[in-house]
């Protein structure tokens, strides 16, 4: 599926409903990672319906013990187009026998991509068909590469706009999970942080409590390249692979589980729940500068 206007080019796989590629027409860029498998094989899948790793690798739901796998099924699932134009596209994933034996509840998960201009609008729904409550978290994941064929991640600054300090945390590398008794701190300034290989050394920086509304990659020169708003967010994720000429701006509804944790889905802090018969919805926008 492609979604073209005067200023962008995008294109959409039906496999995870995933943008593989935002290229820019004024720069002659790609914007999006191209999934070269020597670092990351993926450009901006669909986190669903758990976003990072559960507690050792199950969940509880209904007193039943379930596997799962880091950041859901969704995005290793065709998805069906349900409606197209030139600037706008959405897709449909249904609960099926195979989802059921891992995740038991029913659910649609609509996709919606709509093309303003020099932004990309990427709004989730997920629906309630049942007669019971659903629970999950949900989260993007889009990489974004560096514009320069010879660019490093010393060429490129975070801003975050309004900002002048964040605080994160970190998946701890023995429990695979969260350790939320450690807080970090990432001063910033002049809203800016410098980007380099030493920043992901422990995985990705997770930000809890809302603190990103808007984030944005700049050049080392202060001129802006790609950013991201997505207010009203709980969680953000921010990653990169040792050496990649790219960088992930993740924002999350609900994370990774914390260290421990092996209460029923129900109970898991930062769980999207959705009544039967009600639907869930949440967007963010990527602009390209």
């Amino acid at each position: 599926m492609k979604l073209e206007n005067e200023r962008l080019c995008v294109e959409i796989a039906d496999m995870g409903a995933e943008v593989t590629r935002i290229y820019d027409k004024k720069n002659g860029t790609d914007v999006l990672w191209e999934a070269d498998p020597v670092y990351w094989k993926r450009h901006s899948p669909v986190l669903f319906p758990n976003v990072g790793k559960t507690y050792k690798n199950t969940i509880l739901i209904n007193g039943v013990q379930y596997p799962t796998s880091q950041h859901g099924f969704a995005r290793d699932n065709e998805f069906r187009s349900i409606r197209a134009s030139e600037d706008s596209a959405s897709f449909l994933f249904a609960s099926n026998e195979e989802t059921k034996e891992v995740y038991p509840f029913e659910f649609e998960l609509i996709i919606t991509y709509r093309l303003e201009k020099n932004s990309l609008t990427v709004k989730w729904e997920v629906r309630n068909p049942s007669d019971e409550t659903i629970y999950f978290t949900i989260g993007g994941h889009p990489a974004f590469r560096f514009a320069g064929k010879d660019e490093v991640k010393a060429d490129y600054l975070l801003k975050f706009p309004g900002k002048e300090e964040l605080q994160y945390v970190l998946i701890d590398p023995a429990e695979a999970a969260v350790d939320p008794k450690k807080v970090h701190e990432l001063k910033l300034d002049g809203e800016c942080y410098q980007v380099s290989e030493e920043l992901f050394e422990h995985d990705a920086l997770i930000f809890d409590g809302g603190q990103i509304g808007e984030v944005w990659l700049y050049h080392k020169d202060g001129t802006p390249y790609v950013g991201m708003k997505c207010e009203g967010f709980p969680n953000f994720g921010i990653w990169s692979v040792k050496d990649a000429p790219f960088v992930c701006l993740e924002p999350w509804m609900g994370r990774a589980d914390n260290i421990g944790f092996d209460r029923d889905i129900s109970e898991k802090p930062g769980i999207n729940a959705v009544d039967p018969g009600e639907c869930f919805e949440k967007e963010y926008t990527v602009i390209v500068a």
